[in-house]
């Protein structure tokens, strides 16, 4: 390793993203805790986020919720805040502070303020970076669990492969018991038609298309969402000919991972639970609506079929894969 285990006893991970985001550098921080087992490893991240480190407990020992940086667009950004939370991070003597969210133009400049003793992660040409032998030119291309595993291997740490995780605990499987949803395992089908921004969102005729299909095999179609996502699911719900299990606003993040685990199938636009579902090796048939489906979609191809809607807007390709799916579950 370039940075030797017995000079590294606090790490921060600076990533301040969304669910899916951070679900791929799971592989990349299994990694790091096997190189450096007795370090501290803290996440500095969105609020959101504290959750996730309770979750992955085995790999991340806290959490630091950043405030915000002009430029990056997850939440707001408060001078006084920012200040602030500088000078707590200067107080936090990193020795070695990781910049994973993305390839450094904006957040490189503002990382160097917090003072680790080294500082390291992705860089781009024509931008600035320390020259510190530690920052590694950002691979454009691959899946986005890949590249935060070159940057490990450019650190010297020896990849454990990039299968991704999500734990699940006992107050998750509690919830979802709860529930006493009419459900039986692998005879049912998740459909998550939410998603973060509007540009994302697949027509809400064909989720129900797809529900109404699955329901007609003899699946049950359980509609998931958050609370914030049921004018989402109310109009799938509506433009169905059957009647499907509508559990949205009802469950957790953890809840909902539980119900992943167990489907045949999952059929969403979302990658956060896309990337559930790849953890779990749950199939699922995946409708990307940003272009990049190399990036974001499961690394499995066979088992997790991403089709990028924005390249080909047909229908019938996504039922043709969910017609295949479901003939190999059955």
């Amino acid at each position: 390793m370039k940075l030797p285990a017995q000079n590294i006893k606090k790490i921060g991970v600076f990533r301040a993203l969304q669910l899916g985001d951070m679900l791929c550098t799971i592989p990349a921080i299994r990694a790091l805790r096997e190189a450096y087992p007795r370090a501290e490893i803290i996440l500095l991240s969105l609020p959101w986020a504290k959750g996730f480190t309770e979750r992955f407990n085995h790999y991340f020992d806290g959490f630091i919720h950043f405030p915000g940086y002009p430029g990056l667009p997850e939440q707001g950004f408060a001078p006084a805040a920012f200040h602030r939370f500088t000078g707590e991070m200067q107080n936090e003597e990193f020795d070695l502070l990781l910049q994973m969210q993305g390839n450094g133009t904006l957040v490189n400049p503002m990382l160097e303020l917090f003072n680790a003793n080294h500082l390291a992660g992705f860089k781009t040409d024509g931008h600035y970076a320390p020259d510190n032998g530690l920052f590694m030119n950002y691979p454009d291309h691959g899946s986005e669990i890949d590249r935060h595993l070159a940057l490990m291997e450019y650190l010297g740490i020896e990849s454990l492969g990039n299968d991704l995780e999500f734990p699940l605990m006992e107050v998750d499987i509690d919830e979802l018991r709860q529930l006493k949803l009419p459900i039986e395992p692998q005879r049912y089908v998740c459909i998550h038609p939410g998603s973060r921004g509007s540009w994302r969102q697949w027509p809400v005729n064909y989720f129900a298309a797809l529900a109404d299909f699955c329901i007609d095999q003899g699946y049950q179609a359980v509609i998931t969402g958050t609370k914030d996502e049921s004018e989402i699911t109310a109009a799938v719900i509506s433009r169905m000919k059957n009647t499907p299990i509508d559990t949205t606003g009802k469950t957790s993040l953890g809840a909902v991972g539980a119900l992943i685990k167990n489907a045949a199938l999952l059929i969403s636009n979302c990658t956060g639970v896309s990337h559930i579902a790849a953890a779990f090796k749950t199939p699922s048939v995946v409708i990307s609506m940003d272009g990049e489906p190399h990036r974001w979609g499961p690394i499995d191809t066979y088992r997790h079929r991403t089709i990028n809607w924005l390249k080909a807007p047909d229908f019938h390709i996504v039922f043709r894969e969910t017609v295949d799916l479901i003939q190999q579950v059955a």
